[in-house]
């Protein structure tokens, strides 16, 4: 069958098939850039991410030493401009948050007649801000308290506690 201008109909469909393939390449291709174009502009506005860190404890009490598992990650809640965030979020799992016990406010668990004691994680904000260095505000902090128990020191090695099978050998 042959069209008005004596070209036939076929080799115009099968010509019109490799223009709507690249077609299609070119508009993925188009429709990809304008997707990383609204991601970069999204991150230069301010945005609210939550963030998981590693905890680390210092500086405990003179010859006490914390006896009870802590939660070993915080999740903190910025706010901040997107970069920070996105900065934090793929460096944030590296370095831990350090809690200093010494100079947080930690209060006694109330009728509790052991060495248990709670922080308030709401405190510990501003320290927590001054380690990131982000330019992100912290919003909140998950968990809200942080319980542990502290314990003394042993002053040597013989006083710690023995296996069953040590002391019936001594017997």
């Amino acid at each position: 069958m042959k069209g008005e201008d004596g070209i036939r109909s076929d080799n115009l469909v099968k010509k019109g098939t490799r223009v709507n393939k690249r077609d299609i390449a070119v508009f993925a291709f188009f429709l990809f850039l304008s997707f990383i174009f609204w991601y970069l502009n999204s991150l230069g506005r301010e945005i609210e991410a939550g963030i998981n860190y590693q905890v680390k404890y210092i500086n405990t009490p003179r010859e006490r030493v914390i006896v009870q598992d802590q939660p070993s990650q915080l999740k903190l809640f910025l706010k901040g401009p997107g970069y920070s965030i996105l900065k934090l979020k793929i460096l944030g799992g590296k370095a831990p948050v350090v809690i200093d016990i010494s100079k947080v406010n930690y209060k006694r668990v109330h009728g509790d007649k052991g060495l248990n004691y709670f922080i308030v994680t709401s405190g510990l904000a501003k320290s927590l801000n001054v380690q990131m260095r982000s330019g992100c505000e912290i919003t909140s902090i998950k968990p809200d308290t942080l319980f542990f128990s502290l314990a003394k020191v042993a002053a040597n090695s013989s006083s710690l506690p023995q296996s069953k099978t040590d002391t019936k050998r001594r017997n």
